[in-house]
């Protein structure tokens, strides 16, 4: 078994040294013309050397500070170094170039239903900021690479979100957007394309999870205010147990309390007060044994 494990070990060891000595070879092959090609080379500087005046303008091109240019002659890139910004000399019957902008670019995900990890549906949608750090790879290594980019920023948001719950999706939304730059800074790497930042907008539930949760919520804050009620209830019952004690330890502190009580309620003056028997004749049942 470590005899097999070994040798597969040695086998793939193998294929990547060769894998590595074919790119080599092609890095070094890549820039060469060819007889063939400097021959087209030398005719379209002859050309160029007896139509000068006029071919000055085909020849000198300009971009911007926030542009590069990568240069094709005869198909192939003639140094792994964009060109810009400013002046540069181009063959006119040789060579094309294609301007890329460095720029950070911003994009919408479409809202994209998705299937959370507890299986509920919501629609979830953000966005993207990148910019080109590689104009030659965006160029040579993808057909497309806003396009590509939009495209695998929708797949990356259902991938990263199919495996949250709800709650993680309301409470960590930092999480999954530093988890999402992550992954499509990695997948884009190899396209020239570095991956900023990316944020998530919104979280639309259903209408009928969202009463669920808003009655949820009721309910919770119902069942808090009765526990504070019961809670208040209980220190005025102490509270009014203590005041007993006191008032129980002088007689006379009941009749004050009495006439303070009254005195409170004649404040209002809108209330007949009527004693119905004097307070001589009750002094019997404040007086204890």
């Amino acid at each position: 078994m470590i005899s097999t494990t070994s040798s597969t070990a040695a086998m793939v060891t193998q294929g990547k040294l060769q894998i590595n000595s074919v790119e080599n070879v092609e890095d070094k092959t890549s820039g060469r013309l060819g007889c063939f090609g400097w021959l087209l080379v030398l005719i379209s500087l002859v050309f160029i050397t007896f139509t000068f005046p006029v071919t000055i303008f085909m020849c000198v091109k300009i971009v911007k500070e926030y542009e590069r240019a990568v240069i094709f002659r005869l198909g192939r890139i003639t140094d792994r170094k964009p060109k810009g910004p400013g002046l540069f000399f181009v063959l006119p019957c040789t060579d094309n170039f294609v301007k890329v902008d460095l720029r950070t670019v911003s994009f919408d995900i479409p809202p994209q239903e998705i299937l959370t990890k507890d299986s509920v549906t919501v629609a979830v949608d953000g966005v993207v900021y990148f910019r080109i750090h590689c104009p030659i790879s965006s160029v040579a290594n993808v057909s497309n690479a806003h396009s590509s980019t939009r495209l695998l920023a929708q797949t990356t948001l259902r991938n990263v979100l199919g495996t949250k719950n709800l709650a993680e999706l309301l409470s960590d939304r930092e999480g999954i957007s530093i988890s999402m730059q992550e992954s499509l800074d990695e997948a884009t790497d190899p396209w020239g394309i570095k991956v900023e930042r990316v944020e998530i907008k919104d979280v639309k539930l259903p209408q009928q999870l969202q009463r669920a949760m808003a009655a949820e919520a009721e309910a919770s804050r119902e069942a808090r205010a009765k526990i504070i009620a019961a809670e208040g209830e209980m220190k005025a019952s102490r509270a009014l147990k203590e005041a007993s004690l006191v008032i129980a330890e002088s007689p006379s502190a009941l009749q004050l309390r009495y006439l303070q009580s009254l005195n409170s309620i004649a404040a209002e003056k809108n209330s007949t007060i009527i004693f119905p028997l004097p307070i001589d004749m009750i002094e019997c049942f404040m007086q204890r044994k």
